[in-house]
């Protein structure tokens, strides 16, 4: 990794553990968060993950998410902090995916690095 990938690296990170907290706080059943990116691509490579802890607590996120707007909300928040570290998306909800631990569980046996390798 190039020592300006890894300064826009530490730079997500750290803008994207605020929104984990706030989506701690906010979200029934969220857990966590992560991304990948290839910096050969980037920004269109950047990819987000927000894990949820059951199937049933992402289908709810996600049938509500209608009426609610937390998927919004969500997409929102990741985007304001994308754009404090400068990094323009044409529209986030290509680059924000949704997942469980019990998907990864049933699918990947916990495996979150071949789970992750697969998007």
């Amino acid at each position: 990794m190039r020592k300006s990938d890894k300064k826009i690296d530490n730079q997500l990170r750290l803008v994207l553990t605020d929104v984990c907290e706030n989506a701690l706080k906010e979200i029934n059943g969220f857990q966590w968060l992560t991304h990948l990116v290839n910096y050969d691509n980037f920004p269109q490579s950047l990819n987000i993950v927000c894990v949820f802890d059951s199937n049933e607590n992402l289908a709810l996120f996600l049938e509500h998410s209608n009426d609610s707007n937390q998927r919004n909300m969500l997409n929102a928040l990741i985007q304001r902090a994308l754009n404090d570290c400068a990094i323009k998306l044409k529209n986030i909800n290509n680059h924000v995916h949704y997942d469980s631990e019990e998907r990864c569980l049933q699918s990947n046996n916990g495996n979150w690095a071949e789970r992750l390798a697969k998007l």
